[in-house]
């Protein structure tokens, strides 16, 4: 087992086979969930549920990040998550995490108690939000990103690169070296045969020496695959596609089905702990 230190005192625990980040959209847009918890006390109550179906973190996010999406100024996206994150702190002790590539809402959002920052750019879109993070002691999610799709691409240097330019600008403002962790950003600029080739070869990313989480929850390259149209509908092939991952290494899944991974994960424990009898 492995502890990553956080904002606020807490800790996140590393547990085999893996620990689930559960996803809660404040936005009336995202590609599988937007709208469903727009209002503050409605999103508070999901991260409950996500919680007691067995949830380690939860992450909220204010501005949707796929394809095509509208995007948020600061303002707004403080005003979307800033009462979710206060209402969930009373509400339970699990530690919060803020998906957000701004710096401003970085910083009120873990003014709010929030005890990391997810950043879909790692740290290469706003170039403070490194130095937020950092201020206060909070650990990060770097994920990779890429503005166009380039099929030819070589998927998997890429990927390596990039997390080594955002692990020196996490490192350069005062991250800990324990407190990142790093995402291959399934379903972000690239094809479905390139999400496919990172989820198969997480071996190869992992020399950097930090967590993977994994993120492929109801994404459109499960959809393609399975020639499933709605998201909310991709849950099998998700768990497919979340499982395959933890067995080549994956540490964290960031999950919508908080109950339905926890389950697969107890069967998988549960098989790998039987033991011949003597």
């Amino acid at each position: 087992m492995r502890t990553i230190p956080l904002a606020h005192q807490q800790t996140l625990t590393l547990a085999l086979p893996a620990i689930l980040m559960g996803i809660i959209n404040v936005t009336p847009d995202s590609f599988s969930d937007g709208g469903l918890w727009q209002q503050a006390e409605s999103a508070v109550a999901q991260g409950v549920r996500l919680a007691g179906e067995g949830a380690a973190i939860l992450d909220i996010g204010g501005e949707s990040t796929r394809p095509g999406s509208s995007p948020v100024d600061a303002d707004e996206e403080i005003r979307r998550i800033v009462p979710v994150i206060q209402g969930l702190r009373r509400a339970t002790s699990l530690p919060l995490s803020v998906d957000t590539m701004k710096a401003k809402v970085a910083r009120a959002a873990l003014e709010a108690g929030a005890a990391v920052v997810n950043d879909v750019w790692g740290f290469q879109f706003d170039p403070d939000i490194a130095q937020v993070a950092a201020d206060y002691g909070a650990a990060c999610v770097l994920m990779h990103n890429r503005r166009d799709i380039d099929p030819a691409a070589d998927m998997i240097a890429e990927v390596k690169d990039f997390w080594a330019r955002s692990i020196d600008l996490a490192l350069r403002a005062g991250v800990r070296p324990e407190q990142i962790l790093l995402d291959p950003g399934f379903g972000f600029g690239k094809t479905p045969e390139q999400n496919l080739q990172l989820v198969h070869h997480l071996p190869e990313l992992m020399s950097l020496n930090c967590p993977i989480l994994l993120g492929v929850s109801r994404k459109s390259t499960i959809g393609r695959i399975t020639r499933q149209a709605v998201a909310a509908e991709r849950i099998p092939g998700t768990l497919a596609a979340g499982l395959y991952g933890v067995q080549q290494g994956a540490a964290v899944l960031r999950v919508h089905d908080v109950a339905a991974h926890r389950q697969a994960l107890q069967v998988w424990q549960a098989i790998a702990d039987v033991s011949l009898p003597p």
